[in-house]
């Protein structure tokens, strides 16, 4: 962490939060308002770019999605982050939610340890938090669940059988991360392996924006009532008998339209 460039600039590894610009941590808006280079995903609220950067500074997209050829390639980002530190600027590694939850942070530490530049990590909101508390769900209520899991199951092929059953007889609150398209089958695989029927499944889309909407099915009548349902992006699955409480402690008003709240992917780039 003592590169001999003197000049060498430094990165900033910071969550956005899950949506909402206000849930934004003090000490990452503390470091966007002095960051030269602003290298942002694309779930982060536009107003945190537009409100909390400077005027001059450069803000490059490189956001992911599934199924998107406008994609940005983890090396491209690695390359970006590289090239802009040695330069000698400050940058600010922009994620959607928390650095550290499903996100790519390991690839791009081993990077800056590679070529020896100084870099911290500022956490943020992860979208099972934020998610969970804009729909009125806690996550470990007291008689409801005992703990909390975070996974993803956006290649349910490659979970075993022995793990969905667990899971299916787990008492633990599930939240699924990157998980809609699939929700079909994983709601399946619950069901198959015996799943309680007082465990229910809340659909949290655009969790903590204006555009947030959630919808919540006992589990085993998810298939009945919503089999094929197409959910905006980001859409966070929270299953467990806590799911239900959404019904008695919703505070905020669901979202009556079809608008999307994140920006539409741009491949790599930069936002004047």
């Amino acid at each position: 962490m003592n590169p001999s460039n003197n000049h060498i600039g430094k990165v900033i590894l910071a969550g956005a939060g899950p949506g909402d610009p206000e849930l934004l941590t003090i000490k990452t808006l503390r470091w966007l308002q002095r960051a030269d280079v602003v290298i942002v995903d694309r779930l982060v609220s536009p107003d945190i770019l537009r409100y909390y950067t400077r005027p001059d500074a450069e803000i490059i997209s490189v956001g992911k999605q599934n199924k998107s050829e406008a994609s940005t390639s983890q090396s491209g980002i690695n390359s970006l982050l590289v090239e802009h530190a040695r330069a000698g600027r400050l940058v600010v590694r922009l994620k959607g939610g928390d650095v550290s939850i499903f996100s790519n942070v390991l690839d791009e530490l081993q990077t800056l340890v590679r070529h020896q530049i100084p870099y911290e990590l500022v956490p943020g909101i992860t979208a099972a938090l934020g998610a969970a508390a804009y729909a009125g769900i806690p996550l470990t209520a007291r008689e409801h669940a005992t703990a909390v899991r975070f996974l993803t199951g956006y290649r349910p092929d490659e979970i075993e059988e022995t793990y969905w059953k667990e899971l299916a007889q787990t008492a633990d609150t599930l939240v699924f991360y990157m998980s809609s398209d699939p929700l079909d089958i994983l709601v399946g695989h619950l069901v198959k392996h015996g799943i309680a029927e007082d465990r229910w499944v809340a659909v949290v889309e655009q969790a903590t924006t204006p555009l947030q909407r959630v919808t919540a099915y006992p589990v085993r009548d998810y298939l009945a009532a919503a089999a094929g349902a197409q959910y905006a992006s980001p859409t966070l699955i929270i299953i467990g008998k806590v799911a239900a409480l959404h019904a008695d402690f919703q505070w905020l008003p669901d979202s009556a339209g079809d608008a999307t709240y994140f920006p539409s992917l741009l491949k790599s780039t930069v936002i004047c």
